[in-house]
C-alpha cells in the first residue's frame, strides 16, 4: 500500500510538470506570418540573396570598365659605353567606343645617336592621333560589347534569382513551422489525456476504498495513466526537437541566432486556409503567373544571354579586317597633320579552317537548344505541380470538414460512455477504449489540418508568390 501511494505521488508530480508546459501567462505566440517575415528580414540566406543584385551590379561595372579611357606612357633608354644610344618616349590616351571604333592620341619624342630612322621625330616632338575601325569582324559586335550586354541582362536576371532564393527559404521555413505547430497541438492533446487519466485514477481509488469497485481497476487505471505519461513525454520531446529545428530560421538583425524556449508557442491552426481566396484568384490566371514565374524568367534571361553569345560567336566567322589612320602633327606646326603627314594601314587575318570558331558557335547553339528544352520542361512541371498541389489542398480541405464531424462523434461516444461509467453501467475497458478513440481522432485531425496547411504552402510556392505574400 505504501509503494502504491509513493508511485501515485511521483505520477502526480509528473502530471503537474506536464500540465505546466506552455500554459504560463507569459507565453508568447509566434504567428505564421510574423515568423516568415522574421525569416525574410533576418535569415542569413535572405541577406545572402540580397547580395545577388549587388554582384550583378559589380559585374556590370566591371564590363563597363572595358570602355574606360586609358592613359599610357612608355619610355625606353639605352645607354652603353658612355653613349646615349636612344631615348624613346611615348605618352597619350586611348578612347574605346561602343561601336568598335577606337581613338588614340599622344605625343612622341625620340632621340639618340643610334636611333632607328623609323622612330625619328622632330626635336620638339611629334603629336599624333589614330583612329582604328573594324570593317568586318567586330563591326557589329565584339567581346567587350558582348560581355556588357550579358552583364546588363544578368542585372535583370539577378532580381529573379533573388526571388527564387527567398521563395525557397520561405518554403522550407513554412514546412518547419507547420511541423512545429502540429507537435504543439499533439502535446496539448496528450497532456489533456494525462489529466483525464489522472482524474480517473483518483476517482477509481476513491470508489475502490469504499468497496464499490475492485482494486484491480486501480492497477489498470494506473497502467493507462503511465502509458499516457510516456506518450505525453514523447510528444513533448518531439515538440522541443521541432522547436530547435524552427530556431534554425530565427535570427536577430545583428546576425545573432535565436533559440526558442517553451514560453514561445505557435498560433492555433484554424481549419480554413487564410489565403484560400488568393489561391483561387491565382488559379484563374495560371498561364500569366507561370510565364512570369521567377524560375521561368531565369531561363528566359539565360536564353537572351546565349543569343548574345551566339551573335558574337557568329561574328567570329568573319575575316579580321581593321583600318588604321594616323595623322601626324609637328609640334611647331600643328596644322600640318592634315596635309602630307600621316600613317595608315590595314590589318588582315583569317583562319583557313575556322575549326575553333565553328566549334564555339556549334556549342553555343547546343546550349540554346538545351536551355529551350529545359524551359519547356520546367514550365510543364510548374503547371502540373500547381494543379497537383491545388488538388491536394482541396482534398485535405474536404477531409477536414469530414473528420471534424468524426471527432465530434467520437467525443459524443466518449461522453456517453463516461456517463455510463460514472453510473456504474460500463467497464473501465470500455471507457478507456472510447477515450483512446477520441484522442486518436484528435491527433488524426491535427495531422490532416497540418497536411492542409502544407498543401496551401505548396500551392503558394508553386505559384512563385511566397516572396510577395509575406
Amino acid at each position: 500500500m505504501m509503494l502504491r501511494s509513493k508511485c501515485g505521488f511521483i505520477l502526480m508530480l509528473v502530471v503537474i510538470a506536464l500540465n505546466g508546459f506552455g500554459q504560463s501567462d507569459t507565453s508568447m505566440k509566434l504567428s505564421y506570418a510574423n515568423f516568415l517575415q522574421l525569416v525574410k528580414q533576418n535569415h542569413p540566406l535572405a541577406k545572402q540573396a540580397n547580395l545577388i543584385p549587388k554582384t550583378a551590379n559589380a559585374n556590370t561595372l566591371l564590363a563597363r570598365g572595358s570602355f574606360d579611357p586609358k592613359l599610357f606612357y612608355e619610355f625606353n633608354n639605352k645607354f652603353y659605353d658612355k653613349k646615349n644610344y636612344y631615348e624613346l618616349g611615348n605618352a597619350g590616351f586611348k578612347i574605346p567606343t561602343w561601336y568598335g571604333v577606337e581613338f588614340k592620341t599622344g605625343f612622341e619624342r625620340n632621340q639618340g645617336i643610334n636611333l632607328n630612322p623609323e622612330n625619328t621625330t622632330p626635336n620638339q616632338g611629334l603629336f599624333y592621333s589614330q583612329i582604328s575601325v573594324p570593317l568586318l569582324q567586330g563591326l557589329i559586335i565584339d567581346e567587350r560589347r558582348s560581355i556588357l550586354k550579358q552583364a546588363k541582362l544578368f542585372q535583370e536576371l539577378s532580381a529573379f534569382e533573388k526571388v527564387n532564393t527567398i521563395n525557397e527559404l520561405l518554403y522550407k521555413a513554412g514546412k518547419v513551422y507547420w511541423d512545429w505547430q502540429l507537435s504543439f497541438t499533439n502535446v496539448e492533446v496528450f497532456q489533456n489525456a494525462v489529466k483525464l487519466s489522472q482524474e480517473r485514477v483518483d476517482a477509481i481509488k476513491a470508489t475502490s476504498n469504499l468497496g464499490d469497485r475492485p482494486s484491480i481497476d486501480t492497477v489498470e487505471a494506473i497502467i493507462q495513466l503511465q502509458d499516457r505519461i510516456v506518450a505525453s513525454q514523447q510528444a513533448l520531446m518531439d515538440y522541443r526537437t521541432k522547436s530547435l529545428m524552427l530556431s534554425n530560421f530565427l535570427w536577430l538583425e545583428n546576425d545573432v541566432p535565436i533559440e526558442l524556449t517553451d514560453k514561445t508557442i505557435p498560433e492555433i491552426a484554424v481549419e480554413n486556409y487564410e489565403n484560400e481566396n488568393a489561391l483561387l484568384s491565382n488559379l484563374t490566371k495560371l498561364d500569366s503567373l507561370i510565364n512570369n514565374h521567377p524560375s521561368i524568367k531565369v531561363y528566359d534571361f539565360k536564353l537572351q544571354q546565349l543569343a548574345i553569345e551566339k551573335k558574337f560567336k557568329k561574328d567570329k566567322l568573319k575575316p579580321n579586317l581593321n583600318f588604321n589612320y594616323n595623322p601626324l602633327f609637328d609640334a611647331k606646326n600643328l596644322s600640318s597633320g592634315f596635309q602630307n603627314n600621316y600613317k595608315w594601314g590595314l590589318v588582315v587575318g583569317f583562319p583557313l579552317l575556322l575549326r575553333k570558331e565553328r566549334a564555339d558557335l556549334q556549342l553555343t547553339k547546343i546550349k540554346i537548344e538545351n536551355t529551350t528544352y529545359e524551359t519547356r520542361n520546367k514550365r510543364n512541371e510548374l503547371v502540373n505541380k500547381v494543379k497537383a498541389t491545388f488538388n491536394e489542398f482541396n482534398t485535405f480541405k474536404n477531409q477536414i470538414d469530414l473528420y471534424s464531424k468524426n471527432v465530434l462523434n467520437y467525443r459524443r461516444l466518449w461522453l456517453s460512455e463516461k456517463r455510463m461509467f460514472d453510473s456504474g453501467e460500463s467497464s473501465l475497458f470500455m471507457i478507456n477504449s472510447r477515450e483512446m478513440s477520441y484522442i486518436n481522432a484528435q491527433i488524426k485531425l491535427n495531422e490532416i489540418i497540418n497536411k492542409s496547411k502544407k498543401a496551401g504552402l505548396d500551392v503558394e510556392y508553386s505559384f512563385g508568390v511566397l516572396n510577395t505574400m509575406y
